[in-house]
């Protein structure tokens, strides 16, 4: 697509594959390979990971999508009368099409109010101190579920996921994190990933790539052998282990190496802030959230709005969370700046 064409700012998921994963992917192709992920890509992604996350007990389970992720995560952790707390905005509570809830056989998802996608530590006591007041008449708390970054582009810092991590453990929930743009996050707090993490308190985290830059590739990281208990058979039960495992986990390895996933992420973020400085000088426009990651929520004037959907440029309204004329703007690890710089000098002309 031509700048003349306008960009597409979408989602993250229009984003086609990186060259190197794309690459991975072809030399996985030569010859055979044992199934079911026996093979030596799934093979190696073991010590990957550990290495990664700077923990020797941590287990990985590859996945293909982020939905089947966050669902046999957090099935693992929350039985059919759990309750996951969560924000109300969450991608497990309004985009997963209840798969949580089948996964668990049945758990609840409570969600909570919260600035920028975020979970408040007092928010959360609350929720949970109130949840059973009846005993067996109530389903009981179970888990927590946070977002990194957020629903809103925004990033959790390590005392906020610590201190909800202090929260959860106290009344007896494990702490997942759904990491669909933890590449983002971590590129953002240039933090280690373990501190970020299992360090903090988490129990169970969904590992995302597909936004950045996978063709289809996740993973359901377990930080201790406890966790990962069975859970090679809820994958195999879902449809998730795959007979050729190897060309997932190839995108992975290649995911990881070199440090890729960061610098796709790096690159997604400083195209986010070049699209959000862009905006602000815009007139009549706001940037309505601070960006922190790749995801820029703005509001704009009904005439350029229309204007950049006639020329071509897409995104989407966020008039459900934002109110009239706010708009969603995601970029990727291959945004260029030339579509960047066409969609600014759109808006002002229609400005």
């Amino acid at each position: 697509m031509t700048a003349a064409q306008g960009a597409d700012f979408r989602s993250d998921n229009v984003a086609g594959i990186a060259p190197e994963l794309l690459a991975a992917i072809g030399a996985a192709n030569a010859g055979t390979a044992s199934a079911y992920g026996d093979d030596e890509w799934t093979q190696a992604l073991t010590a990957r990971f550990q290495a990664l996350f700077e923990k020797p007990e941590t287990v990985v389970f590859p996945v293909a999508t982020g939905t089947a992720a966050n669902a046999l995560a957090l099935s693992s952790i929350a039985g059919p009368w759990g309750v996951i707390f969560c924000h109300e905005h969450a991608h497990i509570r309004s985009d997963e099409c209840g798969a949580p809830e089948l996964f668990t056989g049945g758990a609840r998802l409570a969600g909570l109010p919260g600035e920028g996608g975020k979970i408040a530590p007092d928010v959360l006591v609350r929720a949970i101190a109130t949840a059973a007041p009846h005993g067996a008449h109530n389903m009981q708390p179970a888990a927590v579920s946070i977002s990194q970054s957020t629903e809103s582009g925004r990033v959790y810092t390590r005392d906020e996921v610590a201190a909800l991590a202090k929260a959860a453990h106290a009344a007896g929930c494990r702490l997942h994190m759904d990491g669909a743009r933890l590449a983002n996050a971590v590129a953002a707090l240039a933090i280690a990933p373990a501190d970020i993490t299992w360090r903090a308190g988490v129990d169970i985290l969904s590992f995302g790539a597909t936004k950045n830059g996978a063709m289809g590739a996740e993973a359901v990281v377990c930080f201790d052998a406890a966790t990962a208990a069975g859970f090679e058979y809820r994958r195999k039960r879902a449809g998730q282990l795959f007979s050729k495992m190897r060309f997932v986990s190839a995108q992975l390895d290649a995911y990881l190496t070199d440090g890729l996933w960061l610098r796709n992420a790096a690159r997604a973020n400083a195209a986010g802030a070049r699209l959000a400085a862009g905006i602000r000088a815009v007139p009549g426009a706001e940037v309505l959230v601070p960006v922190e990651a790749n995801e820029v929520f703005a509001r704009l004037p009904d005439r350029v709005i229309a204007g950049l959907g006639e020329r071509g440029f897409r995104f989407h309204a966020w008039d459900h969370a934002l109110g009239p004329g706010s708009v969603r703007l995601v970029t990727a690890f291959n945004t260029r700046d030339e579509d960047i710089a066409a969609f600014l000098a759109a808006a002002r002309s229609l400005a």
